[in-house]
């Protein structure tokens, strides 16, 4: 099926970014459409912080209550899963084709998809994620202040995570195939934070809660929290259908309003700065929205001008 009408804007993706988007846009009073899988990175978080005068709130609640403020100015929202994306046939526009073979045209396009995180592959912590398991000390640290708080060192981003935790609570361990020396260790050291060498072979659970990490010569280190550095996967594939430039760290290159290398293209939030926390990347969504309206405007001027 195809719908023929050309929007104004087409957004992939529906979390805080997408959604942030639509609401400028819909207000700037543009045609837009958010097609989204239903996938929100958050999922398994019970809450969410930081998000001045939302604090706390369930993530699925934020997003209800920006579906619906959204379709309040007039935007659509589309559940579905973008399989493809195109420019047009006469190259002025792009169209997005759904799961279920709808073909959605529109000037331009923002992508707001996010990113998958890849845990370190230690059984049981999957299970826990979003939970006792979390990765951002801002989102998560105020919740296990002053508990027993491990970190599996799963990347170099480890030690800069470990050294931030011993913020929330002096009871901060560091879980490493290598124990860190010099300046590193020494920093360490004066953070409080205890360094434990060995192999994470499983998450211990007791009582739906995690009480500890079981190491492969079969002790265990006790805590109540765990935290790790997740690797990220951009979910980028329109960006790579619609032929963007990508940068040397695998993530599309996009400037600070989002603007990619081919032009009418877009991308905010965790799609492009997987580390923005949900403020982050709802403000990056507003920035996008806002420019890709002076674009639009632009345009009509030059073709009013033309004919």
């Amino acid at each position: 099926m195809t719908r023929t009408a050309e929007r104004d804007v087409l957004i992939i993706g529906g979390g805080p970014a997408g959604l942030s988007a639509a609401l400028v846009l819909a207000r700037a009073r543009r045609a837009v459409t958010v097609v989204d899988a239903g996938e929100p990175r958050n999922a398994t978080a019970g809450h969410m912080h930081g998000f001045l005068t939302r604090d706390g709130m369930p993530p699925g609640t934020l997003l209800e209550t920006g579906r619906t403020e959204v379709r309040g100015y007039g935007a659509e929202i589309i559940d579905g899963r973008v399989e493809h994306a195109a420019k047009d046939e006469a190259g002025e526009g792009f169209v997005l084709t759904l799961d279920d073979g709808t073909r959605l045209r529109s000037r331009q396009v923002l992508v707001t998809t996010g990113v998958t995180d890849v845990l370190p592959d230690v059984p049981g912590l999957q299970e826990r994620w979003g939970r006792e398991v979390q990765m951002c000390p801002y989102c998560h640290g105020w919740e296990v202040r002053d508990k027993r708080i491990v970190v599996l060192a799963t990347s170099p981003q480890s030690v800069h995570q470990v050294t931030l935790l011993s913020q929330w609570s002096p009871d901060v361990t560091l879980l490493t195939g290598k124990a860190p020396e010099g300046e590193e260790a020494a920093r360490l050291d004066v953070r409080g934070v205890r360094v434990v060498e060995g192999e994470a072979r499983r998450v211990v659970v007791e009582g739906d809660r995690v009480t500890g990490i079981e190491l492969a010569d079969g002790s265990v280190v006790g805590c109540d929290a765990v935290f790790v550095a997740p690797a990220f996967v951009a979910k980028d594939g329109p960006l790579a259908d619609l032929g963007c430039a990508f940068g040397d760290d695998g993530f599309v290159a996009a400037d600070a309003t989002g603007r990619t290398s081919v032009p009418g293209v877009w991308a905010a939030g965790n799609v492009v700065n997987p580390m923005g926390q949900v403020i982050i990347a709802a403000s990056a969504g507003a920035m996008s929205a806002a420019v890709i309206n002076s674009e639009l405007i632009e345009a009509e001027i030059a073709a009013k001008l033309a004919a």
